[in-house]
């Protein structure tokens, strides 16, 4: 067999691979329920709103978690969860901006160089319990408040949005 035959069987095999490892990083439906949806500029889909994540896929993220004071609480609490910037690779967005919309319907815009300048996450623990809804939850996007002095602001406490449904990508 020629050198030639084997550069070419070299060249499909590779193809295979990647197209192999394209398919297994694409984002799975979600099993059990819905919690958040991703729409807009979102490249990876799994259902015609967007992206949609259970926990289960958010769980199976790299997981961080941090204690940091907030302006909501008397004692600092422990967050654990999928930093943003792994939530939106997941669904490939490409966009500027986050629109967040809670539950209750309250919004808040946050950039997406924040997602890459903190380690910021989408929380599902606090103090290493789920987050109930009547407080918080289930899902909490929160900074972490005490690594940095320019995040205990203003500005960085209204991105923070507790009761997180959607992330709309402009």
């Amino acid at each position: 067999m020629s050198a030639r035959f084997f550069l070419k069987f070299r060249f499909l095999f590779a193809f295979v691979a990647i197209a192999i490892n394209f398919e297994a990083m694409a984002l799975p439906d979600p099993t059990g329920k819905v919690i958040l949806t991703i729409s807009g500029k979102v490249a990876d889909r799994n259902s015609e709103a967007g992206a949609q994540f259970d926990l289960a896929m958010l769980e199976k993220l790299p997981v961080q978690s941090f204690v940091t004071k907030t302006p909501w609480d008397k004692a600092p609490v422990k967050f654990k969860g999928a930093l943003l910037r792994d939530v939106l690779a997941a669904a490939k967005v490409n966009g500027s901006t986050l629109k967040a919309v809670a539950l209750n319907d309250y919004q808040t815009n946050i950039p997406v160089e924040d997602a890459t300048r903190f380690d910021m996450i989408i929380a599902y623990e606090m103090n290493d319990q789920p987050i109930p809804v009547k407080t918080k939850g289930p899902l909490f996007i929160v900074y972490p408040f005490d690594s940095k002095p320019e995040l205990q602001s203003t500005r960085y406490y209204e991105r923070s949005a507790w009761q997180l449904k959607l992330l709309k990508v402009e």
